[in-house]
């Protein structure tokens, strides 16, 4: 049986050394690159959930007034409507006048 432990070998060459260190020089470059885009990311949806929520803050706020002004609205369209049926009325008066 081999042991579960198998010794490490000393590379053969001082360059191959050279090499996997460049290696893991380059796997750590990456790492941190990963690590920093995460914090960006993370930074963001926190920005992002924020705004979302003021934003969310901010239409609740405005639903009432809109049902008012949506309601003034009807309200004056109503008003307008009956104005311009008196003033039917009255014009039609005066072109009986005028026979």
């Amino acid at each position: 049986m081999q042991s579960e432990e198998q010794p490490q070998t000393a590379p053969a060459e001082p360059g191959a050394l050279a090499v996997s260190m460049d290696e893991f020089s380059a796997l750590e470059e990456r790492v941190r690159r990963a690590v920093e885009l995460v914090k960006r990311e993370r930074h963001a949806r926190s920005e992002a959930e924020e705004r979302a929520g003021s934003a969310e803050a901010t239409l609740r706020a405005q639903t009432p007034l809109l049902e008012q002004q949506q309601s003034e609205m009807h309200a004056l369209r109503a008003e307008r409507d009956q104005v311009r049926q008196r003033v039917e009325r009255l014009l039609a008066e005066l072109d009986a006048l005028e026979l």
